[in-house]
């Protein structure tokens, strides 16, 4: 046996969910550039779940049913106030708060079909609810309910900030929450699968990828990039600033992607939102610094922008808080998450890959009093 680092290049299971082949990613066979222009979110979901587009009632009985699950247990928002707030990051939360979840779901150990495929439902739901709620709670605020007429991007921006996003808002969000919805066996996913393939429930499920998702090589690479940003402070700083980080050899956030070779299809929409909703906000300077780096970067290193890089200006522009970044990315990919979870648990056989073994060779034992 001889082993392949970080599994690079495995074909690890078979799945119908999506598709990364020749720089083109697919949900169920549907380009990513086709759902970020036209889709809903919400049928993005339907679509990962069931593997089809729904038809209009469908739509509108899913969309029913994540607006009357979005209710948080109140003594799960109760426990929020007994975290270290100044010290506890919001992935530390949300992941702690999936958990507390479980403990109050009858059905949490219930594996049918019925009763897993609701779980989803009301994870999907919850999510965006969990870090609203603690967002507002942290700063001392109480979490607000959401509104049933809103749609699931809309309601998200709603409960974090107290008003009705404005169209160009909402839209920027649901195209967000689309580009990051799957992403074949990424790190969070493969975790996800792992975890249920020895028939966990679903919490756990969630709660391991969540794990997975904090770190950041995988979650985490756009709040990096936002804290670049802020560091450089103006456009006229971009070019010394990103010279001395490549002749230092240290990495760019936001650049590179193991999985495309010219460059990451999911990048450009947020681009287009950053450019628009800077403009909007009076703080173009952001995109600009953006772009000057997507130069020098992509110029210098043949290393092209992944998602990440812009989607950290298009958050930063809808008065998302820099670390909540992250747990943003979990209200998109947890749709993902559980499309694989159900999937899973569909056709199961336990995970258990072997290592390569280096090292030493047989030994034999020896008493301590002779060591």
């Amino acid at each position: 046996m001889t082993s392949t680092k970080g599994l690079e290049g495995v074909v690890a299971t078979q799945s119908a969910i999506s598709s990364i082949i020749d720089d083109t990613l697919t949900y169920v066979g549907y380009d990513i550039d086709d759902l970020a222009e036209h889709a809903s979110f919400e049928e993005v979901i339907y679509l990962l779940w069931h593997k089809r587009l729904p038809k209009a009632d469908e739509l509108l009985e899913l969309k029913q049913q994540l607006a009357d699950n979005m209710a948080v247990p109140q003594e799960v928002l109760n426990h929020f106030k007994t975290y270290p707030i100044d010290k506890v990051h919001p992935m530390t939360a949300l992941r702690t708060s999936v958990s507390i979840l479980g403990l109050y779901d009858e059905n949490a150990e219930d594996m049918s079909v019925e009763a897993n495929y609701l779980k989803a439902i009301q994870l999907q739901a919850k999510m965006s609810t969990l870090i609203t709620a603690f967002a507002r709670v942290r700063k001392g605020q109480d979490p607000i309910a959401p509104k049933s007429d809103l749609s699931y991007a809309a309601n998200f921006l709603y409960m974090l900030n107290g008003t009705v996003p404005e169209a160009i808002e909402e839209e920027a969000f649901n195209k967000a929450l689309v580009l990051h919805a799957d992403h074949e066996l990424n790190a969070s996913t493969f975790t996800a699968r792992v975890c249920v393939a020895t028939l966990s429930d679903v919490y756990s499920g969630v709660v391991a990828a969540l794990g997975a998702l904090k770190g950041p090589l995988h979650g985490g690479a756009n709040e990096q990039v936002m804290k670049m940003l802020m560091e450089i402070g103006s456009v006229e700083n971009v070019e010394p600033y990103i010279n001395n980080k490549l002749n230092n050899k240290e990495k760019i956030m936001g650049f590179g992607h193991r999985v495309y070779e010219k460059g990451d299809p999911r990048a450009k929409h947020l681009r287009e939102m950053s450019q628009k909703l800077t403009k909007i906000r009076g703080e173009e300077k952001w995109y600009e610094m953006s772009i000057k780096i997507d130069e020098i970067v992509t110029g210098q290193k043949n290393l092209p922008p992944n998602v990440d890089f812009y989607s950290a200006s298009v958050y930063h522009s809808l008065n998302i808080d820099h670390d909540l970044f992250t747990p943003v990315f979990a209200v998109s990919r947890v749709s993902g998450w559980l499309a694989h979870i159900l999937e899973q648990y569909s056709n199961n056989r336990l995970i258990r890959p072997r290592a390569e073994y280096i090292g030493p060779g047989m030994q034999k034992y020896v008493p301590v009093e002779k060591r």
